[in-house]
């Protein structure tokens, strides 16, 4: 039984080449890997050796040779591809044990020139591993070295045989493999616009054909709608503290609804410093809010909007002890979401057992936790975006009313200006004192988001006396700062940029009402 090892990553391996030739296997190898395995002390026959062939090239060209490949791909069960080996004196490969050259960890380094990145092209692996993937029937292929462990008890506990189940199932993670290697270095290639520096050439942030690729976590029980299929999949190297990284502590599995809206509360929920829960329904916050804690935000929040937050998703950014736990759980949420739960938290669920509790780590860097881009699928194609990461600063704020805000009144624009980038437009937040009072989302007309967030907070039985307004996007014209003038709000924040801001302008000062800019919009499709 021989084993060919040819690795670049060479966590584990030597540990691993130990246990099989302890188990009498025949040990390849080629180049760093051979002399490593030599060194300790382990029998090893160079794949040049083997071939009679000497690596060249500066070691482009070492495994590329028949006596490599026939024995990875000659079937045994065909009497005419072992007659064939017999003539040519070559040998059945049964385990191939490869990892690639680090292309892409090369091409994330700053400073990676062109030629860095070609040379960390890896040929003859890839075509290794695609050779023994085909014939999966006679030879196991490890592509990483998570698989060590699994594939050594296998073949202790057997005699040295792996069944078909798991020499299949390596097949397919090579594949996998191959194709998020060959991804990489297309959508690298395929950026770069050929205007360098020093070597290092200029990328388009949208090659010119992208190669998304994704692991699939589970398939869901439905989709968006029970008549539609569905399936949960993360990125290849999911970033710290979203929300692919959580852990379910207890509830029904995750549906697709609950998924997304989800996501939607704890990316928003995140983006605050002070303690804050926000309340999703549908994909839009419904209640938002920060206090002293948990509790005190929770407790803000759903004042907003009690009705809908019914059966709403809850996200939190503290962790959640005993009576933040009391609170939520006196009403019908479908999942809750924090960095952590006590376990007297923990316990006052243990009676609702369908309530979905899930666990995330807050990244230590926010900004680093978030998409680089947002991907939206429409008929036969993409629309490939950057994600909408702004965050306003303080001095980004310019006052464009005669009125001049108070400390109080920019704190409530700021944080009104912040739930509203989590609105879908048209978006018209009302906010006071770190809580909204009235949301309008998702209407067609501005005018109609304004009246329906008044509307919302006089069910809620909440003033809008002195709150702040935020609008994602600027109003066309003056007649929506009226409606929210009129319904009690003394501030807003809007992007400005309309022909017509003179006018709207013009309206604050006649209202007497602050208006400031940011200079950005902030649409949610």
């Amino acid at each position: 039984m021989y084993a060919l090892i040819s690795v670049s990553d060479k966590t584990g391996i030597v540990d691993f080449a130990r246990e099989l030739h302890a188990l009498g296997v025949h040990l390849l190898s080629t180049g760093g890997t051979a002399k490593l395995l030599a060194e300790q002390g382990l029998s090893v026959t160079e794949v040049a050796d083997m071939t009679g062939f000497p690596e060249m090239l500066d070691g482009r060209v070492k495994t590329l040779h028949p006596k490599v490949h026939g024995g990875l791909l000659a079937r045994r069960d065909h009497p005419e591809h072992m007659a064939a080996l017999r003539r040519h004196n070559i040998h059945t490969i049964d385990i191939l044990v490869v990892n690639l050259y680090p292309f892409e960890a090369t091409v994330a380094k700053p400073g990676c020139t062109l030629d860095d990145a070609i040379e960390n092209i890896d040929i003859g692996g890839p075509a290794m591993v695609r050779s023994a993937a085909k014939n999966w029937k006679d030879v196991a292929v490890l592509t990483d070295a998570s698989q060590y462990a699994d594939v050594l008890q296998e073949l202790k506990a057997s005699g040295k045989k792996l069944s078909d189940k798991t020499r299949f199932a390596l097949s397919v993670a090579a594949f996998n493999r191959i194709s998020q290697y060959d991804g990489a270095i297309s959508n690298y290639l395929s950026s770069i616009e050929f205007e360098t520096s020093e070597g290092i050439p200029k990328r388009s942030p949208y090659p010119a054909q992208s190669n998304a690729q994704f692991i699939k976590l589970q398939d869901l029980r439905y989709g968006e709608n029970p008549h539609q299929s569905a399936a949960f999949y993360r990125d290849l190297q999911p970033a710290p503290g979203s929300l692919v990284m959580a852990r379910q502590l207890q509830g029904k599995e995750l549906s697709y609804n609950n998924i997304a809206d989800a996501d939607a509360a704890w990316e928003c929920v995140k983006s605050f410093d002070a303690p804050a829960c926000v309340i999703v329904k549908h994909a839009n916050p419904c209640g938002v809010a920060v206090g002293k804690d948990a509790h005190a935000a929770y407790a803000k929040a759903f004042q907003t909007d009690p009705t809908s937050a019914f059966g709403g998703i809850i996200a939190f950014n503290r962790p959640v002890d005993k009576v933040a736990a009391e609170a939520v759980a006196k009403q019908f949420v479908e999942v809750l979401m924090a960095p952590a739960f006590s376990a007297e938290a923990l316990e006052v669920f243990k009676s609702k057992v369908n309530v979905r509790i899930l666990q995330i780590d807050l990244p230590s860097d926010i900004a680093a936790s978030r998409n680089a881009q947002d991907i939206k699928r429409i008929g036969s194609g993409l629309l490939i975006q950057d994600a909408d990461n702004h965050a306003l600063q303080r001095a980004d704020l310019k006052v464009v009313s005669r009125l001049q805000p108070t400390a109080q009144q920019l704190d409530d624009l700021l944080f009104a200006w912040k739930v509203a980038q989590y609105v879908k437009s048209n978006a018209i937040v009302f906010c006071k004192d770190g809580m909204t009072l009235g949301v309008g989302a998702g209407q067609m007309s501005r005018l109609d988001s304004a009246r329906i967030a008044s509307i919302k907070a006089e069910h809620a039985q909440l003033s809008l006396k002195g709150t702040a307004v935020a609008s994602d996007a600027f109003f066309p014209f003056r007649d929506g700062l009226d409606v929210v003038v009129d319904a009690g709000a003394s501030c807003v924040i809007q992007p400005g940029g309309s022909m017509r801001d003179q006018e709207v302008i013009d309206a604050a000062n006649e209202r007497g009402v602050v208006m400031v800019l940011t200079g950005v919009r902030h649409f949610r499709h």
